[in-house]
C-alpha cells in the first residue's frame, strides 16, 4: 500500500463533492463512502507498517533531507485509522443532523478538505510540510466553524482563528530557528543534527516556540480558552469532528517533536510538559462545575483529557508513552460520541441546556444506556476503556515516583465523574422541564433519528471493544511507544 493513498482519498472525495455541488444528499453519501475507503486503506497501510517497519515516500524523486517527505510509522497509522473512523461516523451522522442551508454552502467539501489536512499532518515527514497541512486544516475548520453566520459562531470563530494565527506565528519562528542552526527541516535529519549542534540554547528556545504553537492547537494550559469559547457554537457534527481530531493533531505534533527532536535535555523540556499537564487537567475539569450547557461541559473536558495525554508524554518512559497512545485511541472515540449524543438530546428536547432537557430516561432508555458507556469511560470507571488508559498512566507515575501527579490525575478523574453525574441527573434522570428553552438559535434538521443513533451505537461498540478486550490495544500502544523511543529506526527509515 502506497502511503499517499489514505491521504488522497478525502481530497478526491472533496473534488467529487464539488462536482456534485447541487446534489447535497449525494455529497453526503459520497463522503460516507470516501471515509469508508479511507478507513480500509489506512488499515491496510497499518498492516504493512507493522509487518515491514516504517515506510517513507520522497515526493518528486528529491531524496531526503532535500525534498518533501511523507512517512508512516505505527503512530501515524493509528492516527490515520482513528481519523477515518471518526470521519465515517460523523459524516453518516451529518446527513441527518446538518441543515440543508449549511450543506448548500459547501459543508461536505469542507469536511473532506479538513480530513485531508488532518491526514496529511499525520504523515508529514518534514516540519514545513507539517506547517502547510496545519494551514489547510485551519482554513477548512475556520470556514466550518463560521458556516451559518450566526453571531455566536462569528464570535467563536474570531477567537479560534486569532489564536491559531498566533500559533502559526510561533510555528514559523520555531522553524526559522531550527533551520538557522541545523540547515534542515526534515524531521529525521533534524533528529540527527539536534544531537550534535553546539547551539543548545537556541534549540531550547525553538522547543519552547513549538511547545506554544502545538500547545495552542492542543488546548494546553494556559492556551486553552479559545476552545470552550468556540466549540459550542457550530452544529454538533462539526463540534464532534473538531473534538475528536483537531486537538489530537496538536497532541500528535507534540509527541512527534518531543520524542524525536527535542530530547537533548528532557530534564528541561519534559519538566515543563509535566507542569503543563497537571495544570491542564485541573483547569479543564473545574470549568464544567459552573456550566449547564451540555456542549460547554464536554468542551472543558476536552481540555482536561488532553492533560492526561501530555502527562504520559512528560513522564517519557515506555509505559507512560504507551499510556498516552492508549488514551488517544480511547478519548477520540469517547469524546466524539458524547458530542453526537448531545446532538440527539437537542434533537429530542430542543435544547443543549441541562435544565430544559430532562426526562430522556423515561422516554428513551436506550439513549441513556448509550450515554452511560462513553460517560463512564471518560470518568475512568472499570471495565471501560478510560479505566485501562488511566491505570497505565497511574502505574507509570508510580514507577517514576511522581506521586503529586498521580494524586492530581486521580482527583481530576473524580471530578470528571461528578460532571458526568450532573449531566445524567439533569438530562436523563430528572423529570421533563415544564418550560421550554427559548435561547437556542441553531436549527437542526428533521432527519431520521436512526441515522443519528447508528454512529453512536457504532462508537459505543468500539469503546466496549477496547474496554472489554484491552490487551491487544495495550500491546499495540506499547509497540508504538517502543518504536517512538527508538529514534535510530525512524532516522534510518527516512534517510537511508
Amino acid at each position: 500500500m502506497n502511503l499517499v493513498v489514505p491521504i488522497l482519498i478525502p481530497f478526491l472525495t472533496a473534488l467529487l463533492c464539488l462536482a456534485a455541488w447541487r446534489m447535497r444528499r449525494l455529497q453526503g453519501w459520497l463522503t460516507v463512502g470516501g471515509m469508508g475507503v479511507m478507513l480500509y486503506t489506512a488499515y491496510v497501510l497499518f498492516i504493512s507498517v507493522r509487518a515491514k517497519g516504517i515506510m517513507s515516500l520522497q515526493m518528486g524523486n528529491w531524496n531526503a533531507p532535500f525534498g518533501i517527505t511523507l512517512s508512516a510509522d505505527l503512530l501515524s497509522c493509528i492516527m490515520l485509522i482513528m481519523a477515518a473512523l471518526i470521519g465515517l461516523a460523523v459524516s453518516f451522522y451529518s446527513i441527518a443532523s446538518v441543515d440543508e442551508e449549511r450543506q448548500s454552502f459547501g459543508f461536505y467539501p469542507l469536511f473532506n478538505f479538513l480530513i485531508f489536512g488532518v491526514a496529511g499532518a499525520f504523515a508529514a515527514g518534514d516540519i514545513f510540510n507539517l506547517y502547510v497541512w496545519f494551514e489547510i486544516m485551519l482554513i477548512s475548520s475556520f470556514v466550518m466553524l463560521a458556516l451559518g453566520g450566526k453571531k455566536e459562531q462569528l464570535e467563536g470563530s474570531i477567537k479560534y482563528v486569532a489564536l491559531n494565527f498566533l500559533s502559526s506565528g510561533f510555528f514559523l519562528a520555531g522553524v526559522a530557528i531550527l533551520y538557522s542552526i541545523t540547515g534542515t527541516l526534515n524531521m529525521a535529519h533534524l533528529a540527527q543534527q539536534a544531537a550534535v549542534v553546539p547551539e543548545k540554547g537556541l534549540l531550547a528556545v525553538a522547543s519552547v516556540f513549538f511547545l506554544i504553537a502545538f500547545g495552542i492547537k492542543a488546548a494546553v494550559f494556559p492556551l486553552f480558552f479559545w476552545l470552550p469559547a468556540s466549540y459550542h457554537t457550530p452544529p454538533v457534527a462539526v463540534t464532534a469532528i473538531f473534538s475528536g481530531l483537531l486537538t489530537k493533531v496538536g497532541v500528535y505534533a507534540l509527541i512527534r517533536m518531543f520524542s524525536l527532536i527535542f530530547v537533548f535535555d528532557t530534564g528541561y523540556t519534559h519538566t515543563i510538559l509535566m507542569i503543563l499537564s497537571a495544570l491542564t487537567m485541573i483547569v479543564g475539569v473545574l470549568g464544567p462545575i459552573i456550566h449547564h450547557d451540555f456542549r460547554r461541559i464536554l468542551s472543558f473536558h476536552i481540555v482536561s483529557q488532553i492533560g492526561y495525554i501530555i502527562m504520559g508524554m512528560a513522564i517519557f518512559s515506555p509505559l507512560a508513552l504507551a499510556g498516552s497512545i492508549f488514551f488517544i485511541m480511547h478519548i477520540i472515540l469517547v469524546k466524539t460520541n458524547l458530542f453526537l449524543i448531545s446532538g440527539i438530546v437537542h434533537y429530542l428536547k430542543g435544547s443543549f441546556n441541562l435544565r430544559f432537557a430532562g426526562g430522556i430516561y423515561r422516554d428513551y432508555p436506550w439513549l441513556a444506556f448509550l450515554f452511560l458507556v462513553p460517560a463512564l469511560a471518560l470518568a475512568g470507571l472499570p471495565p471501560f476503556s478510560g479505566f485501562w488508559a488511566k491505570i497505565i498512566l497511574i502505574k507509570s507515575a508510580i514507577d517514576a515516583e511522581l506521586f503529586w501527579l498521580l494524586f492530581i490525575a486521580l482527583g481530576v478523574s473524580l471530578l470528571t465523574l461528578y460532571s458526568m453525574t450532573k449531566i445524567w441527573n439533569e438530562v436523563f434522570w430528572a423529570n421533563e422541564a415544564e418550560a421550554k428553552d427559548t435561547s437556542e438559535h441553531f436549527a437542526i434538521s428533521s432527519g431520521p433519528l436512526w441515522m443519528m443513533a447508528l454512529p453512536v451505537i457504532f462508537l459505543v461498540g468500539c469503546t466496549l471493544l477496547i474496554g472489554l478486550y484491552p490487551v491487544p490495544f495495550f500491546k499495540l500502544a506499547e509497540e508504538t511507544a517502543l518504536q517512538l523511543l527508538n529514534r535510530n529506526e525512524y532516522i534510518k527509515a527516512i534517510l537511508h
